[in-house]
């Protein structure tokens, strides 16, 4: 082939067929036989074909492509979403396409905006804080399913885990032990579920009575690191908590690893629970006693709601939120009698310093 980049024509040209049946094949549809299909394919891989996705768009086919955009990439609860909505596309003759971003400035938007209108008949948004690109995907003209966020996305389909539930869940396990000072590791509260639990924290231990101090509650920021000084801070107060409720896994590892430098065993001298139930939570020792996000149905769900929408037969304003479920594990038990008074120190450390769990 003389030319750079070689067209549909060229493709039917040397498979003996139609443009109109090349593209056929192109796309894997039915009414065309295998064997032309299988010429096609084999024409176009040999001479370098690659579909104008754009023109597939404006023509109205669909690619067989759903986006996923996300800020993370480096955390388990990203990766299960985003393994969850590849098994459950691919479960439907879709392929998956990861989007990362990092910032929010316009020439980004930009970016995405084209990414998606050349390649994605709908995209996945994980996307748990307010975010600038809500803009982006209402101008992108693609549907959008949202997962764990009902701030700046909530003029699309969302599909989130009961946070508040789950939270009332975990401070009543505790309670249910005989814990009396319960503390709680927040996080980034930009997060709707991060908010919801740390209310959820203040509700219920208003409600069952239990020691309501303000300086049982920490900020965090839903890291290792944060929690294991939030955690060294809880443990040095003159009346320290015997439970330490963390608003997700990695803050809940980071507490662990804390208790530990301050002396104290986990569940022995210090309850903790986390929330999320990523796979490290069940590997940690002793294993995490957590709140179950059902990533798995969240994600089929996500891609469910999805399809419906690419069809045109889902309303854009639906809202779906899945239970939480209380996993019982090593890290919680009954409190002691009276936490032992240790010879405790505040540690600041890099993240590469902070002790192993």
């Amino acid at each position: 082939m003389s030319k750079q980049n070689p067209t549909l024509a060229d493709v039917a040209k040397i498979a003996g067929v139609s443009q109109m049946t090349a593209s056929r094949a192109l796309n894997d549809r039915r009414d065309v036989s295998p064997e032309t299909r299988d010429l096609v394919l084999r024409v176009a891989s040999d001479i370098g074909y690659v579909a104008n996705r754009s023109a597939q768009k404006l023509s109205g086919a669909r690619n067989g492509i759903i986006g996923i955009i996300t800020p993370m990439l480096d955390n388990q609860f990203a990766s299960e979403l985003i393994l969850g909505v590849g098994r459950a596309a691919r479960a439907v003759g879709y392929e998956t396409l990861v989007y990362t971003i990092f910032d929010e400035d316009r020439h980004t938007h930009r970016s995405l905006i084209s990414m998606l209108q050349q390649f994605a008949d709908g995209v996945v948004a994980i996307l748990p804080r307010d975010s600038a690109y809500s803009e982006a995907l209402v101008a992108a003209h693609v549907p959008v399913v949202s997962i764990d966020q009902r701030g700046s996305l909530s003029n699309f389909p969302s599909i989130s885990v009961d946070s508040y539930g789950g939270a009332v869940l975990a401070v009543e396990h505790l309670a249910n032990l005989g814990h009396q000072r319960i503390a709680f590791i927040s996080g980034d509260e930009l997060i709707e579920g991060v908010k919801d639990r740390r209310r959820a924290y203040s509700d219920t231990v208003e409600r069952l009575g239990l020691a309501n101090d303000p300086e049982l509650i920490e900020a965090g920021d839903l890291s290792q690191l944060k929690a294991f000084e939030a955690a060294s801070r809880l443990l040095s107060l003159p009346n320290p908590p015997t439970a330490i409720f963390a608003a997700n896994d990695l803050s809940a590892f980071g507490v662990i690893a804390a208790v530990r430098e301050a002396g104290l065993r986990v569940p022995n001298d210090v309850s903790v629970i986390g929330f999320d139930d990523i796979p490290m939570a069940a590997q940690v020792h002793p294993p995490l006693t957590t709140i179950r996000q059902p990533f798995q149905q969240m994600a089929r769900t996500a891609v469910s709601t999805l399809l419906a929408s690419i069809k045109g037969t889902e309303d854009s304003t639906v809202r779906m939120t899945a239970p939480a479920e209380l996993v019982v594990r090593d890290s919680t038990g009954r409190p002691p009698e009276a936490l032992k008074k240790r010879g405790r120190r505040h540690v600041n450390r890099t993240q590469e310093e902070w002790p192993q769990i």
